[in-house]
């Protein structure tokens, strides 16, 4: 298999030091995830367990549903839920993280994204993952791709690495390569600031929050020793265009994606039109969701 990404440590450390400068956010590595207590430990109890099944087999388990089923089921028990999604094992921080909702209370959470992406990565292919927040794409594909095949699972924020870090072990993945770092139009460093009500919101700020360390799409695959990537997701909060338009205008097209899934929820806050621009360079538009647009090159 080829060497993990610069700063990573395969699935066992979201960043190494040299990731981040030395400050308060220096020690936010795998070992700061908040419980160490190894998977099954917060097994839902019973009365959990049925307002999870409830939720799954009806239209509870709708986004608009899920903030009110999360607080119930923490006043039946505080604490994340260890849960199947995907057929992969998940730690689900539910109460701030629509992310971890979507995956506790609805067993299709992102299927049609899912299977596109599964569509196009093959067994012994390579998925790459931009914003991975907990591994709920990233861990699922690397299930499907299987030992032979590679995931880069790019996700800055120190929680959300954590957490991702810990669904891989639980998962027993080994083909899972974590970089805690942002993707981006620079080397260097960038800061991210975290939206208290949803993990998952968290997003490239100018004016304040923890600070990271940034690289360019391109460097991220040279360094993980990446020569083709079959599909591709990006969920970056509006900072997508600033990760595909210089990778596209840098990287050789051998190492284009044949699919991209990517979120155009915060389209607007693009300063290139990154769809538009892929288009332009041969890839087509399959398919759309409520959140993504799906592409693959022609």
């Amino acid at each position: 298999m080829d060497r993990p990404p610069a700063g990573s440590s395969g699935i066992c450390k979201p960043a190494g030091n040299e990731f981040l400068k030395p400050s308060r956010t220096r020690a936010m590595t795998c070992a700061m995830n908040d419980d160490q207590k190894p998977f099954g430990s917060y097994a839902p109890n019973a009365l959990q367990r049925a307002v999870i099944a409830a939720a799954h087999g009806s239209g509870l388990k709708r986004g608009a549903f899920r903030p009110w089923l999360s607080r119930l089921v923490n006043l039946l028990g505080a604490g994340p839920i260890d849960a199947t999604y995907q057929g992969a094992s998940f730690r689900l921080h539910h109460l701030a993280s629509g992310t971890e909702r979507g995956a506790l209370f609805n067993p299709d959470y992102n299927l049609p994204e899912l299977d596109f992406l599964r569509e196009h990565a093959p067994h012994g292919g390579t998925f790459v993952d931009v914003g991975a927040n907990v591994g709920t794409y990233a861990v699922a594909l690397a299930r499907h791709v299987g030992e032979n095949g590679r995931v880069i699972a790019i996700e800055p924020h120190p929680v959300s690495s954590a957490r991702l870090a810990f669904n891989a072990r639980a998962s027993q993945l080994e083909n899972l390569s974590l970089v805690a770092a942002a993707a981006g139009d620079t080397e260097g460093e960038l800061m991210i600031e975290t939206d208290g009500g949803n993990l998952g919101a968290s997003h490239i700020s100018e004016t304040g929050g923890t600070r990271v360390a940034a690289h360019r799409l391109l460097t991220i695959l040279r360094d993980a020793g990446i020569t083709r990537v079959d599909a591709l997701k990006i969920d970056v909060e509006g900072y997508e265009d600033r990760v595909l338009t210089p990778f596209f205008r840098e990287a050789p097209e051998s190492l284009w994606p044949r699919a991209v899934a990517i979120e155009h929820l915060e389209r607007k806050d693009w300063l290139h039109d990154c769809i538009k621009d892929m288009t332009g360079l041969g890839y087509g538009i399959a398919g759309k969701t409520r959140s993504n647009t799906l592409l693959v090159r022609k």
